[in-house]
């Protein structure tokens, strides 16, 4: 299953007040891109039966989808929005709805502040681990004007990471930050590695500004600490297997423990001569 390079940016719409931070920073991703946004709210229909009132249950999830639209709105009034209330856990909907979505988008439940107390079912890293598009794990505190954050491992599957988030800084003005973290002790190619694979990259992406940086350190750490001035940080899903429904080491600590906004870029081919 792949995600839809037309398709619209498909958010998460649950009752906490944090999740309407989720849809602001949708919302700019969809206008970034030039997508329509998709608000979604799983509606649990064995819950409402048990309930007073399965009307009043709808009520509440149409009020959920209307206040999160005057939401969206409110940060990009020119973004088309739709939404839908279906029937099912919220993490599985996601997952149907991004093999016909460009972008998917979730909050964290709280987990980059939790420390070593994430749960390894955690619907942030569930949905990472299955989506068949991209995904956008949204944190509680809105994110610096910083640059775009971008591991580099130097699989086959950097080049597709890397093509988005070019694409993702040209849109946004900003630069991109290129990071490839070689671990203690092992073999280092050296730096021209890095920079041969985003001047390849970055051809189609003249206009943005970026910065190459091989640093020896374990991956996950480095890349958390890289991202404490970004506004987003994008990773593979896994760097040794992308076609693989699951994450890699990287990419999980990224989801447990960056403040940044993270992209976990999966389920598109890449556009880029002598991609994989």
């Amino acid at each position: 299953m792949t995600g839809s390079t037309g398709g619209p940016v498909v958010v998460g719409v649950g009752p906490a007040p944090a999740d309407l931070e989720v849809v602001r920073l949708a919302a700019r991703e969809a206008a970034a891109h030039g997508r329509g946004l998709a608000l979604l709210h799983a509606f649990n229909w064995e819950a409402a039966l048990t309930g007073p009132s399965v009307a009043g249950s709808r009520d509440v999830a149409e009020e959920l989808i209307a206040r999160a639209a005057t939401a969206a709105n409110e940060v990009e009034p020119a973004v088309p929005v739709s939404g839908e209330i279906v029937e099912g856990a919220p993490v599985e909907a996601l997952i149907r709805r991004s093999g016909t979505a460009f972008l998917v988008a979730l909050g964290d439940g709280g987990m980059a502040g939790c420390g070593s107390c994430v749960p390894a079912d955690a619907p942030a890293v569930q949905l990472a681990a299955r989506a068949g598009c991209p995904v956008l794990v949204v944190r509680r505190d809105p994110p610096p004007p910083g640059p775009v954050l971008v591991g580099v491992d130097g699989s086959p599957n950097s080049r597709t990471v890397l093509d988005f988030a070019f694409g993702c800084a040209a849109r946004r003005q900003a630069r991109v930050i290129a990071v490839r973290a070689v671990e203690p002790g092992r073999p280092d190619d050296g730096d021209d590695v890095l920079g041969t694979l985003v001047a390849e990259v970055g051809r189609r992406h003249p206009q943005v500004p970026t910065e190459c940086h091989t640093v020896r350190g374990d991956p996950g750490t480095v890349l958390v600490e890289q991202s404490r001035s970004a506004q987003v940080a994008l990773v593979g899903a896994r760097g040794d297997q992308p076609g693989r429904g699951m994450l890699g080491e990287v990419s999980q600590t990224l989801l447990y423990h960056a403040p940044a906004p993270v992209i976990v870029v999966r389920g598109l081919v890449s556009a880029v001569p002598g991609g994989a």
